[in-house]
């Protein structure tokens, strides 16, 4: 087998940090994603997503980026719109998301992106430390993205991905399926919304084992304050599965008598599974164009934080600015003590760079 890298130590160092960090906002391959593939699926792409903690499925804001979340979210307000983002990740991986969207008044609303993750550049290199050629890994994602109103409240939505994996001389390909809907009432400035994504198959493997796609529940709800400059989120990941805590070795005890294992944390607390499913986000509207953002996601906080300095593991911040016809928005992750990715997002409304004829 080969180790793939710049140099052998890098290369270990590498992919324990896709092996580790991968999972995404809201979940890692260690824990939740373990026994799934094309994790990159579930990673936070919005740079405005990520500062509210990387999951939000129901603010309907004519935002392009939010369909990426849920599909339900594409309507009429973001037609002619093209939206960029670019994340760069850990050691020098780096991912993003291209996608650009069409209404049609009797048909509804549609969009097309492309997802993508590289891991970059690789030597390859025996066990013995011989080095051989160089090569590349990346994965991609192919969407079709469609929505139509029901009435004034209720929207539904899916999104098709097209998925396609590339890790060495190893190839990949499937198809997902997210589905979504959304509830809006404008008069009391709320919003909900359930997503059920990645439904689908790994249509070729890796090897001649077949495995499961990142399946997930969500369900969310938004809030503006009246008459206040506050926006709240919350939203509810991994419905299909209660339990998200795992045996941690380094809490843990044996028993001399019976060999049994002794918890000797409190991970297996009401409290703890519960909080493992909740993201909250919040944004402060100082101007139409100006908005700061900020988010919390427990399971992230307490998969990743280090007891002796916990930091503020688990915790996002950014902003949102409109510049000219540009709208431009940043988003920090904290992850670990060690950091967390920077993700840039910019969107444009082609509409407004002409004026309509009177």
């Amino acid at each position: 087998m080969y180790i793939r890298s710049k140099s052998l130590y890098l290369a270990s160092m590498k992919f324990q940090i896709i092996i580790c960090c991968l999972g995404s906002s809201s979940l890692l391959f260690s824990q939740t994603g373990g026994n799934n593939t094309y994790e990159f699926l579930n990673l936070a792409i919005p740079a405005r997503v990520a500062s509210l903690g990387g999951a939000l499925i129901s603010l309907k804001d004519n935002d392009l980026n939010l369909s990426f979340q849920n599909p339900a979210l594409l309507d009429s307000t973001v037609h002619n719109n093209l939206a960029l983002s670019y994340i760069d990740y850990f050691s020098d991986i780096s991912y993003g998301y291209a996608s650009y969207s069409r209404t049609f008044r009797k048909l509804g609303s549609f969009s097309a992106g492309i997802q993508y993750l590289d891991y970059g550049t690789f030597l390859s290199a025996s066990v013995t430390g011989e080095t051989g050629s160089s090569f590349s890994a990346s994965e991609q994602s192919f969407n079709i993205s469609y929505s139509k109103p029901i009435d004034s409240l209720f929207s539904i939505g899916g999104t098709l991905k097209s998925i396609y994996s590339r890790l060495e001389g190893y190839n990949s390909y499937g198809n997902a399926l997210d589905i979504g809907a959304v509830y809006n009432n404008r008069k009391h400035l709320f919003s909900s919304a359930v997503v059920i994504k990645n439904i689908g198959w790994q249509w070729k493997t890796y090897n001649e084992t077949h495995e499961n796609l990142p399946f997930e529940i969500q369900f969310g709800i938004s809030k503006k304050v009246k008459h206040a400059p506050f926006r709240l989120n919350l939203t509810t990941t991994h419905l299909e599965k209660w339990d998200l805590t795992f045996t941690d070795p380094s809490i843990q005890t044996t028993d001399p008598i019976t060999g049994e294992v002794i918890q000797k944390g409190k991970l297996n607390r009401f409290g703890d599974k519960l909080g493992r499913h909740i993201v909250f986000g919040g944004e402060i509207l100082l101007t139409k164009n100006f908005h700061i953002r900020m988010g919390y996601n427990y399971q992230r906080r307490q998969e990743m934080k280090l007891d002796a300095r916990p930091g503020i593991s688990g915790f996002s911040f950014g902003f949102g600015l409109k510049i000219l016809k540009f709208h431009l928005s940043y988003g920090y992750a904290r992850y670990h003590m060690a950091g967390g990715p920077n993700h840039f997002t910019m969107a444009i409304n082609f509409s407004e760079f002409y004026s309509r004829k009177q």
